[in-house]
């Protein structure tokens, strides 16, 4: 049986997955889905010295405190900087695989506001009216597909740290050091920060890359399909 860490992206939490981590559970494997510090069930811990080295930190802890090997680590959006450095700072062949879930891939040195191209960079310092936090964009922003979901996600979503996003991630290409390492593109989410990363990445033979047809929430808008990609990164 699998070991898999899912992390997810800005503004949610750890309530995104469990379309996910119950089948895989049912399955026999072990699932965490950790919430990062200030978001979520731990919003009450927002503050602004978060970054995100302490969400790193907080993946990290998990995998040190279950005594976790042979991981399959999910990182969703936002959480591929997290994953990044977290598989970049346990000991090398913990990961077995790494899955980019509509996620950057920072090359070293780079926050995720470096990723981002002109007009998103513009848009997410109009969402932190306060400096040091930015409020989550609607739902239907990011193509949720039904009304009951997007309901069920606006209602959940909590702001999220700046400090975070502004962050230079200093790592070594993690991935080049797992067995596999698998990049999903939510095809439905349009226009994407995430479509210049998958298509760079089809010509890379180190990677696989797989399109799913739904929004950028995939865990929530097919998680069937999910739970089929996380199994072969298991394989």
């Amino acid at each position: 049986m699998a070991n898999f860490v899912l992390v997810h992206g800005a503004w949610h939490g750890g309530w995104c997955w469990p379309r996910v981590a119950d089948p895989l559970r049912r399955l026999g494997h072990k699932v965490f889905t950790p919430t990062l510090t200030g978001l979520g069930e731990r919003a009450h811990l927002l503050d602004p010295q978060i970054n995100l080295i302490t969400h790193v930190r907080d993946v990290v802890g998990v995998i040190e405190a279950e005594e976790l090997d042979t991981i399959v680590l999910c990182g969703h959006s936002y959480g591929g900087m997290v994953i990044t450095g977290a598989a970049d700072s346990v000991r090398r062949g913990r990961i077995d695989s790494l899955v980019y879930l509509d996620a950057f891939i920072p090359e070293p040195n780079q926050s995720l506001i470096d990723c981002l191209p002109t007009d998103r960079q513009r848009l997410l310092r109009q969402q932190s009216p306060g400096g040091w936090m930015s409020e989550s964009p609607p739902a239907s922003s990011w193509k949720v597909r039904t009304a009951a979901d997007q309901t069920w996600v606006d209602r959940r979503t909590t702001p999220h740290p700046s400090a975070t996003m502004s962050q230079p991630l200093n790592h070594r290409r993690p991935w080049e050091n797992v067995r596999k390492a698998i990049y999903v593109r939510a095809e439905g989410y349009d226009p994407s920060p995430f479509a210049p990363i998958a298509a760079r990445l089809m010509t890379d033979p180190r990677w696989e890359v797989v399109g799913v047809p739904c929004g950028h929430d995939v865990m929530v808008d097919e998680p069937e399909k999910l739970v089929e990609i996380l199994l072969n990164a298991a394989k």
